[in-house]
């Protein structure tokens, strides 16, 4: 088997009703960059808000 190219398998009006659809508005949203310290400080948030919960819990039940 060879490799082809995949646009080859659409015929010219099929690619450019494909690339109509891609350049309409609805497509062209405008997104925020990707901040991975944002992420992991939030996520340091939610884990030490869970550790705290789970310690409260413990130290209520008596297993601490």
């Amino acid at each position: 088997m060879s490799e082809e190219d995949p646009r080859k398998k659409l015929s010219e009006e099929d690619l450019e009703r494909v690339n109509a659809y891609l350049s309409s508005p609805i497509h062209q949203v405008e997104r925020k960059p990707f901040r991975p310290w944002l992420l992991l400080f939030w996520l340091w948030v939610v884990v030490t808000l869970l550790g705290g919960v789970s310690w409260l819990f413990g130290r209520m039940v008596g297993l601490i």
